[in-house]
């Protein structure tokens, strides 16, 4: 059974049961019914035209469901008029279901999950495996997705920045369970990236290539958090960083610059650097200063102050923290690094174990603890 096969197939056929008339809820149970068949029969007895296939089984489960339903028999009289209508694009139909799943009437756990499902052909298990929450909590939440975006006309356009924030938190979920979300979510982005010819489609492709090819040097054998100054770049997957500024140059040589655009032209100078002194700090911090021009986003500005300490000296980086809330996710572990740079290791120790304490991960905490401990030992 070709399970990638049959995840690939899944956007098309839900959105052709869509487009002759089925209700998003109703077509996406057939489609999955269909899938759940394609498992049990397909073994034994593959069909020559898959995709065929599973668009004649899941229209008949649709029907089946809707002469079930007398409150539907107007609906199924219209949609059975013409059972063998032509499909339409497939491309088109796998856009459109990518704008209906990142909906603005969803919030951001919901539109993710009913990506995963609908576009990317995951079981809810997976899903609720990939998320470590129970089935039947991310049951519901599909449900109540489905049912959101089911009165919501599939032939309006869409807003692509919102399927790109979408598929980014996907990527940044990794792994867990048996689904990897950041595999599944460059997949995702590369049929999104033949469906629309989008500058910040690329962009967001090209970052996540970037990011993935620095993947197994992230962590040590034990698990343990490993910082990019210090991570093997040996391990590093040329190949998807080759392909990654391929996809990154083609985007900005069209001059309509974006944040993902912008977020991977940073993380290309990362990857160009042999060694970590090697990295271009000064383009770094210009390419910060056009990313915090695009979003005027504090946690951008956060960043942007660890290149400037990188690139002008970590007073200037503190320079640059000093306006940003110290609330901020990391804001304390970045003072702490910075202060270790300019040579105030007692503040640095101090710094480096408060930010353990707010870590959002186990990770993380240890690293930073470990960092705190670095320092508190030299001063002795």
């Amino acid at each position: 059974m070709d399970e990638a096969l049959l995840r690939s197939l899944t956007p098309s056929v839900l959105g052709i049961l869509v487009r002759r008339g089925a209700d998003f809820a109703a077509a996406e149970d057939a489609v999955q019914d269909a899938l759940v068949e394609a498992v049990r029969v397909w073994p034994a007895d593959p069909p020559r035209d898959p995709k065929g296939w599973l668009i004649t089984v899941a229209w008949r489960r649709f029907l089946d469901a809707a002469r079930a339903d007398t409150a539907r028999r107007r609906r199924e009289d219209v949609v059975d008029e013409e059972p063998e209508a032509a499909p339409v694009s497939a491309v088109d139909d796998t856009l459109q279901l990518y704008f209906l799943c990142a909906h603005p009437s969803l919030t951001p756990s919901s539109a993710v999950a009913l990506t995963l499902r609908a576009v990317g052909g995951l079981t809810t298990r997976q899903i609720a495996q990939a998320y470590l929450v129970p089935e039947a909590t991310m049951a519901r939440r599909i449900s109540r997705a489905k049912r959101t975006v089911s009165g919501v006309r599939f032939d309006q356009p869409g807003d692509v920045a919102t399927v790109l924030r979408v598929l980014y938190l996907v990527f940044n979920e990794g792994y867990s369970g048996d689904v990897d979300l950041a595999a599944e979510a460059i997949r995702l982005t590369r049929q999104l990236a033949a469906a629309i010819d989008h500058p910040e489609v690329a962009g967001l492709l090209a970052l996540m290539l970037l990011h993935h090819a620095r993947r197994v040097s992230r962590t040590a054998p034990d698990g343990g958090l490993v910082p990019l100054a210090e991570q093997d770049r040996a391990r590093w997957d040329t190949t998807l960083i080759a392909e990654g500024v391929e996809i990154l140059q083609a985007a900005l040589a069209r001059d309509q610059l974006g944040e993902f655009q912008a977020q991977a032209a940073i993380a290309a100078l990362h990857a160009d650097a042999q060694r970590a002194e090697e990295t271009d700090w000064v383009q770094i911090v210009e390419w910060y200063d056009e990313l915090a021009r695009l979003t005027d986003s504090p946690v951008v500005r956060l960043n942007r102050a660890v290149a400037v300490g990188e690139a002008d000296g970590p007073h200037a980086g503190l320079a640059a923290l000093a306006p940003l809330d110290d609330s901020l996710p990391r804001h304390t572990a970045v003072a702490a690094y910075l202060h270790e740079r300019a040579g105030d290791l007692e503040t640095a120790a101090r710094l480096y174990a408060e930010a353990a304490r707010k870590a959002p991960n186990l990770a993380e905490r240890d690293y930073l603890t470990r960092q705190a401990a670095r320092l508190n030992s030299r001063s002795r």
